[in-house]
């Protein structure tokens, strides 16, 4: 099915779903069942978890796949992390976590409810419209098994999802000349990005990185001495997110105007829950 959607409806869709894939790399459920394989550290817990999809990689895979982290922190535990669980074990524990967490945000009552099942099959439905050229996280993740419980195949598929969008940003950020860290800086300026000390305590940067990107977007005339965004930046980061929704469009019309409105109800409804339960540091967004 392909059908006119109104604007902007697959990123309010997205923005619904993906926040809810990753309450479990914030989930002491995740933690727990990484340290039980012997990954101990948060940083190499996370970059295993999101990468196991692609097998044993490396870290030149990861920095370009996820773009946003430093390669030198990243080499610091890859690929040494396989030789302590193989990625089939990392991705059995991550799902395991995705279930545990659920279950403890959601409650059992939501879990088996005709609303999870619902929602399952909506974006299962509408990951059919995803494909997989240029799109590295996606497709490794595509080639996963869909488990068979409604809320894990709902947690699969909004993974399916995030990282579709994912990879279609990567694109954007390209095309726009914004580097990992100008995008991480430029992003935190629109008041909806990381902070940057959760930015600096997790994606291995230093201080004068930070301030050293801030001063190219400043020269670009893209951020003002206040570290705010100028006309010009807030242009750019709209255009950004723009770029993305065209490029990410197909999964979103595949499942049609309809689907993605009730999909979108149904996904606020299950992150107001995991919100309120506590799935998020509460200074986790914003500029300071």
């Amino acid at each position: 099915m392909t059908t006119t959607l109104p604007p902007r409806a697959g990123r309010r869709c997205h923005n619904a779903l993906n926040p809810l894939h990753s309450t479990v790399y914030f989930s002491p459920d995740f933690a727990k069942e990484l340290a039980g394989l012997g990954i101990e550290d948060s940083r190499a817990a996370y970059f295993a978890g999101r990468a196991a999809a692609m097998g044993a990689v490396g870290p030149g895979t990861v920095a370009a796949t996820f773009y946003n982290f430093s390669h030198e922190l990243i080499a610091q535990h890859l690929p040494a992390v396989w030789d302590v669980a193989p990625p089939a074990a990392v991705l059995a524990a991550r799902l395991r976590a995705a279930d545990a967490t659920l279950r403890r945000l959601l409650g059992d009552d939501a879990i088996a409810s005709e609303a999870m099942a619902e929602a399952a099959g909506l974006a299962l439905r509408a990951a059919e419209g995803c494909t997989r050229h240029a799109r590295p996280l996606y497709a490794a993740h595509a080639d996963l098994p869909v488990p068979e419980e409604p809320h894990l195949a709902y947690w699969h598929a909004a993974t399916l999802l995030r990282e579709h969008r994912g990879d279609a940003h990567l694109a954007a950020l390209l095309s726009a000349g914004l580097d990992p860290l100008e995008a991480l800086v430029s992003h935190t300026a629109t008041g909806k990005g990381m902070a940057p000390r959760w930015i600096l305590a997790t994606r291995g940067w230093r201080r004068a990185d930070w301030d050293a990107a801030a001063g190219r977007l400043r020269e670009r005339g893209l951020l003002d001495e206040q570290g705010e965004l100028t006309e010009a930046g807030s242009a750019l980061r709209a255009e950004l997110e723009d770029h993305t929704d065209r490029l990410d469009a197909a999964p979103y019309e595949h499942l049609g105007a309809a689907g993605v409105e009730r999909l979108t109800e149904l996904g606020r409804g299950f992150l107001g829950a995991a919100a309120a339960a506590g799935a998020f540091p509460q200074d986790l967004v914003g500029k300071g």
